[in-house]
């Protein structure tokens, strides 16, 4: 099964959103099939086969996530750090903003969902494969 350490590795190597396709990619190959990443305060669950999980430990001192999800102001941030126009750091300060409450990666699907608190889908891409 892989680590926390592993994935911290997998993920030195993403500068900014341009990069997350070849991590989903270097996750699969560790053998992730799903996470889960909490804006609140950065913390990530991952999940593998056989009821496998491992949880890294926050990332940051703890954001606050509007109650009312902003899905226009989350799609031009968002494209903003998949165009490489702004760091993690302050893409998690947007998407708490607007309203995102986590992301998850689905690896079999090849999908990236954001929800807001409410759990509602605000947001379904398709990762490049």
């Amino acid at each position: 099964m892989f680590t926390v350490e592993q994935i911290k590795e997998a993920h030195s190597k993403v500068k900014s959103g341009a990069d997350f396709p070849a991590y989903i990619q270097d996750l699969k190959k560790l053998g992730v099939t799903y996470y889960e990443t909490f804006v609140a305060d950065g913390h990530t669950d991952y999940y593998g086969a056989n009821d496998y999980k491992t949880k890294s430990p926050a990332k940051y001192e703890i954001l606050t996530v509007a109650e009312t999800s902003n899905e226009k102001q989350f799609k031009t941030d968002l494209k903003a750090h998949q165009d490489g126009k702004t760091d993690y750091p302050t893409f998690c300060n947007d998407a708490a903003k607007s309203g995102i409450e986590k992301w998850a990666v689905c690896m079999d699907e090849m999908t990236c969902i954001y929800f807001d608190k409410a759990g509602n889908k605000i947001l379904v891409e398709e990762i490049p494969r």
